[in-house]
């Protein structure tokens, strides 16, 4: 059975990662999914100085070597988004938007998300001054006052890397101390950038098109401070108060907490068996890449004895590639100057697996991220003879790059700027949907797009340093690629920050729907698009 794994692996962050290496080294058939981009939380940090054996590094360096040393042994990965579980029987089922996986075995290791607090105004400003990505939003508040709402590791160390960009930055704890390891702690409290402010927290936000003005209250002496921007500017608010752990997958399945995670025994499995958890899903005191990365060797060890046990009871064994040699790893027709060997492969397979051909016209200016763009586009033509390269001068929005059919239909896509940095496994994903045969599509979520029969135009505002950005650049790709009726065109904000004015955008990813009738902040999977436009 193709689809047949020992153990599926939810979740491309530090604890996944780990488990798949141990799996693929002991011999066992696995798989990694990843609805967004691998790496987990811990991508987006600048900077890792506490993991063991490491002096220094950042997130994405550190899980990109994870990744690289799983695919060794013999790892696989699938960007992929899971939709359900069935635990039933010995070969449990996972069922995906790119269709079903069988697996004696499954790990959840989802992670968690940004826990929002609450408090007047968050919602109403989230994306227009309210933010939760430190590397993703920092430059938008670049010379202007930011706040920072939290007391542990993320909020000191997220608020001095906002100093980059900020004129000063003001933390506000809700208790009397921060929660964090003291040098994380006096590293904030030591910058003189920062301000501190203890027994303090945030009462409201209060704008108009933009966050202008913020109210915070001692709990000590009960006082209320109110800060306003002068001169009609505007403020930044980033909240770093925990995480909530991404467990719907398995709500009502597995025993959960009050607080929603995973109740896991010594060796990680869940109450339910085949089923085994790890990371920030799980109930620990700590949550740390180096806890992380634990629970996923604990996980791993314990999964490979369920697997053999269920390949003595069922006479299945799942048919597992062996990994070519290091120096055979990875193989190309073509050598490139400016893709290195892991993008070679991936952009090998989606070529390999494209059933029409496709042109790239490039429309430039005068200003040299044109001609980066143009070379860029260039070096992907070179690759395969399944694109063609059209250089246009000028059109409206330049530099971009328009997907088009051979016959020179217009797919709907395109992306302006260059498409790299976390953009580029989205950009390729794009030419694998316009070429067909595409990412595979829940049947309800197929026919909402082949119900659509009115014009939509989609702009997607993104940071190349985003790590959110690309799910929802996918899914709105994907819908573009299968209507006649909606354009998805992809917009990196650096290159064009008129349309950030316009919309008063202070956060990625930022979804534009005609032109400004509505306006969506956030990830978002292809049903709630489809719900946005439905909508309109």
């Amino acid at each position: 059975m193709r689809t047949l794994y020992d153990v599926v692996v939810i979740g491309g962050g530090p604890a996944g990662l780990t488990a798949a290496l141990y799996l693929a080294r002991a011999k066992y058939r696995v798989v990694v999914l990843e609805k967004e981009s691998f790496g987990g939380q811990i991508a987006i940090t600048h900077e890792v100085v506490n993991y063991p054996g490491v002096e220094r590094t950042d997130g994405r360096s550190l899980t990109d070597t994870m990744r690289k040393q799983a695919e060794v042994f013999g790892a696989e990965f699938l960007l992929a988004e899971v939709q359900a579980l069935d635990m039933e029987g010995d070969v449990k089922t996972v069922k995906t938007n790119r269709g079903e996986l069988k697996a004696f075995g499954v790990l959840l290791a989802t992670g968690a998300h940004p826990r929002m607090i609450g408090f007047m105004g968050e919602e109403e400003f989230r994306g227009r001054g309210v933010a939760y990505c430190a590397t993703c939003d920092g430059e938008f508040f670049t010379g202007k006052k930011v706040f920072v709402i939290g007391g542990g590791f993320a909020a000191a160390e997220e608020a001095v890397f906002l100093t980059k960009y900020a004129s000063d930055v003001t933390i506000l704890v809700r208790g009397e101390d921060f929660t964090c390891a003291k040098s994380a702690a006096d590293a904030a409290k030591n910058h003189e950038k920062i301000t501190v402010l203890t027994n303090t927290e945030v009462v409201d936000v209060t704008g108009d098109s933009a966050l202008r003005a913020i109210r915070y209250k001692n709990l000590v002496s009960g006082e209320v401070t109110e800060y306003r921007a002068e001169n009609g500017d505007n403020i930044g608010v980033f909240v770093f108060a925990g995480y909530d752990p991404e467990t719907s997958l398995v709500k009502g399945l597995a025993e959960l907490t009050e607080q929603g995670y995973v109740v896991t025994d010594a060796g990680q499995k869940t109450t339910v068996d085949g089923l085994y958890a790890a990371g920030d899903v799980c109930v620990k005191p700590l949550r740390q890449v180096v806890t992380a990365v634990g629970d996923g060797a604990l996980a791993a060890t314990e999964l490979e004895k369920y697997a053999s046990l269920m390949q003595s009871k069922t006479g299945l064994v799942p048919k597992r590639e062996e990994p070519a040699p290091a120096k055979e790893e990875v193989k190309t027709n073509v050598h490139s100057s400016l893709f290195d060997e892991a993008m070679l492969a991936q952009l090998n397979t989606v070529f390999s697996r494209m059933a029409s051909n496709l042109v790239l016209e490039v429309h430039t200016d005068d200003r040299p991220v044109s001609k980066e763009l143009e070379g860029y586009m260039a070096e992907l033509v070179k690759l395969t003879d399944k694109l063609e390269l059209r250089s246009v001068v000028g059109g409206e929005d330049a530099p971009f790059v328009r997907i088009l059919r051979a016959s020179g239909e217009d797919t709907g896509l395109a992306f302006h700027g260059v498409p790299g940095g976390h953009e580029f496994t989205s950009f390729v994903l794009g030419l694998y949907n316009a070429a067909g045969p595409g990412q595979a599509l829940d049947d309800a979520v197929k026919s909402k797009i082949h119900a659509l029969s009115k014009k939509t135009d989609l702009k997607i505002l993104v940071s190349l340093s985003c790590t959110m950005c690309p799910d929802l650049v996918v899914a709105a790709q994907r819908i573009a690629a299968e209507s006649d009726f909606v354009n998805a065109h992809v917009y990196d904000l650096n290159h064009v920050p008129a349309l950030r004015d316009k919309y008063n955008v202070m956060s990625v990813p930022c979804l534009v729907a005609n032109d400004g009738q509505k306006i969506s902040f956030g990830k978002k999977n292809a049903a709630q698009i489809l719900d946005l436009i439905e909508a309109l």
